[in-house]
């Protein structure tokens, strides 16, 4: 058991360790060491402090050179990195013409705190799960895998973000449910659910949003990407879409796959129901975990927005203007969007099962 923990840590460490893009030999990013504060000057009224510091490289070609660098601090909790000895930080390293190096602190290393949570996070899994645990990880690994080294990177080679999403979320969904459940009557009600849900949330999302304009420029990061090297002519409503299929497709598969194992296990209780029986009673389970997957759906979307509503409060923004606002009606299309696909997997996933169930008889 001790091995594959091991291994399987490896497994996951790599897949978040990646990277994404090759840096340029004269420039690259680093950790490094605060091993002293030399000072701290408050100065000028833009510049609150400036801080000298001596810090030691501890990773790439320049590992174990020390450095003086200037921290400079403007008073934006947003852009300003105190330390202070013992701290570690990412520093960016470029070669000058003239064959200096010119250092920066970037921001401070957070990925140990991370990759100590992930391993919690394994364990966790393993002790309560077990096998299913253990299927679980691999499942999560692959999923990674084809979200960050084949979905992304099609995206940015240019290809149809919608069509892309869509079939990559089927092959997510089939490999998960049959890593999860075996090859059964079961993971096939599962699957075909998940993926009639994801579609029905996609096909719904895309008509609503082309009827009320979205523009899928609602976010800065999708601003930034009107900027990005890779010569690329995104469809930023498309790559909303996308987002959206994505985004619903954990909650579906976990509605569906409910649904499937519930008439399944049903059905073993009492084989003498009619197909029409069993999808009463699958339907009334359907009903439980609708209310709280839902809540799922929408509490998310939500809790993402939680800064910017607080702004409209603060300024006491109307609600109809609040409504009106390109991110506030992308983010209700995300989560309404998503839940309506979410409900409506629940009766397809319990006709399909209850037809593959009594298909026999």
């Amino acid at each position: 058991m001790a091995r594959k923990i091991l291994i399987l840590t490896i497994l996951i460490l790599a897949v978040f360790s990646f990277s994404v893009y090759a840096e340029d030999e004269l420039e690259t990013y680093e950790k490094a060491l605060i091993l002293e504060v030399l000072q701290e000057e408050t100065s000028g009224e833009i510049i609150d402090t400036v801080q000298f510091v001596k810090l030691k490289v501890l990773t790439g070609k320049y590992k174990d050179q020390t450095f003086n660098v200037e921290n400079v601090q403007s008073g934006h909790p947003i852009y300003d990195i105190p330390v202070k000895e013992g701290d570690k930080v990412m520093v960016y390293i470029e070669e000058i013409e003239d064959g200096s190096l010119d250092v920066n602190i970037t921001d401070y290393v957070r990925s140990n705190y991370i990759f100590i949570l992930i391993i919690v996070f394994i364990l966790t899994l393993l002790l309560i799960g077990k096998t299913k645990g253990l299927k679980t990880i691999v499942t999560l690994i692959f999923t990674m895998f084809m979200i960050f080294k084949v979905l992304l990177p099609m995206i940015l080679k240019g290809f149809n973000p919608v069509i892309i999403t869509v079939i990559i979320s089927s092959i997510i969904t089939i490999v998960t449910m049959v890593i999860i459940s075996g090859i059964s009557k079961k993971t096939l009600a599962a699957i075909l659910g998940t993926v009639s849900g994801v579609l029905i949330a996609g096909v719904l999302a895309f008509i609503i949003g082309a009827k009320v304009r979205l523009t899928g420029l609602s976010s800065e990061e999708a601003v930034m990407l009107t900027y990005i090297p890779q010569d690329v002519n995104f469809n930023f409503r498309d790559l909303l879409f996308s987002g959206i299929l994505l985004g619903t497709l954990g909650a579906v598969m976990d509605v569906s796959m409910s649904i499937a194992s519930s008439i399944e296990e049903i059905n073993k209780a009492n084989k003498n129901l009619s197909m029409k029986e069993l999808l009463l009673s699958a339907m009334n389970v359907g009903k439980d975990i609708m209310g709280t997957m839902s809540n799922t759906l929408i509490l998310a979307y939500t809790g993402s927005t939680v800064p910017l509503m607080l702004l409209f409060m603060a300024y006491e923004t109307s609600l109809i203007r609040i409504i009106n606002m390109d991110i506030i009606a992308t983010e209700i299309i995300r989560s309404l969007a998503g839940s309506i696909g979410l409900i409506l997997a629940i009766p397809i996933t319990g006709v399909i099962g209850a037809m593959l169930v009594k298909r026999d008889k």
